[in-house]
């Protein structure tokens, strides 16, 4: 298996999240399984989930990364609206990467809405782990919340 050294503290904390009317989470918890046999901690919230449920279950979770699967064509929208309610609620530190069926040329307008990371269908869960860690150990060492 995959394996992750995780701080001292706790394992880092990951929420995996189905925004907006999209049913279809088979991925989304191929990637929940797979952090959680890596050793993190993983917050699966469902499916049909708000941006703003999202938002406040990081938060009251204390998560280190959020990561969002979407297959529904609505990625723009919805994470525009979980990326601003985070900023409301004083957030904005908490990383977010969302994977699922993005066409690539979307990728460059979510990275610069503050996304951190689009996967793309076929993306090895490897890269997935490795890059979900770094920003859980960026996020910790700023001496950001968590």
């Amino acid at each position: 298996m995959l394996s992750l050294q995780s701080t001292k503290e706790r394992p880092y904390k990951v929420i995996v999240a189905k925004l907006g009317l999209d049913g279809h989470d088979r991925g989304a918890k191929v990637i929940a399984r797979a952090l959680k046999d890596a050793g993190f901690e993983v917050v699966y919230t469902g499916i049909r989930q708000s941006p703003e449920q999202v938002a406040r279950a990081a938060v009251e979770e204390d998560a280190d990364v959020i990561g969002v699967s979407i297959l529904s064509g609505a990625h723009i929208h919805h994470v525009k609206a979980l990326i601003e309610k985070l900023r409301e609620l004083g957030a904005e530190d908490i990383p977010v990467v969302v994977g699922g069926t993005i066409p690539v040329v979307d990728v460059e307008e979510l990275k610069k809405m503050g996304v951190r990371a689009v996967f793309l269908p076929g993306e090895s869960l490897r890269k997935i782990i490795d890059l979900v860690r770094r920003l859980a150990e960026e996020k910790r060492s700023t001496g950001a919340k968590g």
